[in-house]
């Protein structure tokens, strides 16, 4: 890991469980590749889109970097640990063949004993360590890495899906993203400028006119689009209509109203309390969909989550 990233930083990220990837990368192990490899128990992304848990690989180009400081967010911001460092980019980049080789050998590590485990799935444990699926979110904000295009390109060509998560204040490198992943998701965690501000503290100016500029450009895209709202109860979980006004904006596929999780270093910013239940975001969810025109067609109440959407259902990607 470049050390010119701060070592408090880089001691709390192994705390954490990061495996650490070349320079500015990452590669974490998900709960739910545990619960699928030990109980059989699925994520919601194998429920709605068919991405199977235990062979989904969740990754990061950008470990340290971010054009925002989200308030719900569990990545290690300057803040939580008392230190600063410069979040817009590394020194140098890495190339995509070696980040994609490194996030291979940290999975690999990741799995590391679960053969051995006494109630492992063994079948999956053998699927597992040839993932077929790349999350590229995690943290950070990954059109920060100028070849995101490639890297997608390098998952690609080893046969797995992807997802990009992207926070949307990056339009420029979404308009010229070399190829498309399997699903875009935007963040959109605000109906308004002013609670924008308050949620997400971007570190950027105009990063609300960037945001709506990059839901403008989504329409452009071939894949599959989702606006992911991440939901915090006495923050952002209200006004419905102005979320509904910006799926409209961006003709999205999919609308996924998600519950804030108290987990990570968003339990430095925000209280147990500010979680909402499962029951207000289906309440929320419904006020959406009266605003849209979505239907609810799935949901996964372990993960707080609903799936909205034109579509009678949503399109399996594996």
């Amino acid at each position: 890991m470049e050390r010119s990233l701060p070592r408090p930083l880089l001691m709390a990220l192994r705390k954490q469980k990061y495996q650490l990837v070349g320079t500015h990368s990452a590669v974490k192990k998900c709960r739910w590749l545990h619960e699928s490899l030990i109980h059989n128990r699925v994520c919601y992304k194998e429920k709605f889109y068919g991405i199977k848990s235990h062979r989904c690989l969740q990754m990061t180009p950008t470990i340290a970097y971010c054009t925002m400081r989200c308030s719900f967010c569990w990545r290690i911001q300057p803040d939580d640990i008392g230190i600063a460092w410069d979040e817009s980019r590394p020194t140098r980049w890495d190339d995509p063949k070696s980040i994609v080789g490194g996030c291979f050998e940290a999975q690999r590590r990741i799995l590391t004993g679960y053969k051995l485990h006494s109630r492992v799935n063994i079948g999956k444990y053998q699927e597992a360590v040839e993932p077929k699926h790349a999350a590229i979110s995690l943290v950070g904000e990954p059109t920060l890495y100028p070849d995101l295009g490639a890297l997608v390109h390098e998952f690609h060509r080893c046969g797995m899906t992807t997802f990009i998560v992207t926070n949307g204040t990056m339009p420029e490198a979404l308009e010229n993203l070399a190829e498309e992943p399997t699903q875009l998701y935007v963040s959109v965690c605000a109906p308004d400028e002013k609670t924008f501000i308050e949620t997400c503290h971007p570190q950027i100016p105009n990063a609300w006119q960037r945001l709506n500029r990059t839901l403008e450009i989504l329409p452009s895209f071939k894949c599959p689009t989702v606006m992911r709202l991440t939901l915090v109860r006495d923050l952002n979980l209200k006004y419905p209509k102005g979320y509904a006004s910006l799926a409209k904006k961006a003709d999205i596929c999919y609308i996924e109203p998600k519950s804030f999780m108290f987990v990570g270093f968003s339990r430095k910013r925000l209280t147990f309390n500010n979680m909402p239940t499962h029951e207000e975001i289906r309440a929320f969810a419904e006020k959406l969909s009266l605003e849209t025109g979505y239907k609810i067609i799935n949901e996964s109440v372990e993960s707080r989550v609903l799936l909205l959407s034109r579509l009678e259902k949503a399109i399996k990607l594996a």
